[in-house]
């Protein structure tokens, strides 16, 4: 944190659907030194409309609010107001709470068992250009980068033995395009698609292109058009 982070108070945007938790929040803050609560909303729009009013440095935002939850509100703030960061002061901290509230444009993220110091200290950590997050979704964040990644999906294996050049011939020629236009979308020459064709005759036992063109179909390597 900076300096002059600590000296200037924070311009603060409560929103909270619960009235009881809202009111307590602004209570809280009003208590610290740090932050100066210059409104409060009952839901993602007023968050919104108040943020276009006010041009406060922060909204702490709820993210289970009617009307307009706090990832959407946290997603228009930070489009049309970049000016203001958001940190989520919430119940939740589970995958789907977090993730789509780090990727709305939030900066910081705690929850509400945060003691006022914690979120003061989160306030003005994202005016500084730091992350504000507490403890437990540091950790969540680091396990879930760290965590390997699923191995890519085999693809399907090409039927009868075709190789997958000669499979994408044969989708090519299912979906009505002549030898030299497949030479062209594949960057081959003439003789090359010829020789792919021909082998794929070989070993499927097909005669002709029509044959070729429902045996595609029928190993569902081309889908009929829908309508």
């Amino acid at each position: 944190m900076t300096e002059d982070a600590e000296k200037k108070s924070a311009r603060v945007v409560v929103a909270d659907d619960q009235t009881v938790v809202r009111e307590g929040i602004v209570m809280l803050l009003g208590l610290l030194p740090g932050v100066e609560v210059v409104g409060a909303a009952g839901d993602g729009d007023e968050a919104v409309r108040l943020v276009a009013e006010l041009a406060p440095d922060v909204v702490l935002m709820d993210l289970r609010m009617p009307r307009c939850d706090g990832v959407e509100a946290t997603r228009r703030i930070r489009a049309e107001y970049p000016g203001t960061q958001v940190v989520v002061l919430t119940t939740f901290a589970d995958d789907d709470s977090l993730f789509p509230a780090l990727e709305a444009g939030a900066r910081g993220y705690l929850t509400k068992d945060a003691d006022g110091d914690e979120i003061v200290r989160a306030v003005h950590s994202v005016l500084s250009g730091d992350a504000g997050l507490s403890p437990s979704v540091q950790r969540r964040l680091l396990e879930r980068l760290s965590a390997p990644e699923p191995a890519p999906a085999e693809p399907a294996a090409a039927p009868d033995g075709l190789t997958t050049r000669e499979a994408e011939v044969l989708v090519l020629i299912a979906e009505g395009f002549s030898n030299q236009e497949i030479a062209h979308r594949l960057s081959v020459s003439t003789a090359t698609v010829k020789t792919h064709i021909n082998n794929m005759f070989t070993k499927t036992g097909l005669k002709g292109r029509a044959q070729a063109v429902r045996y595609a179909y029928r190993k569902g390597l081309v889908r009929p058009p829908m309508g």
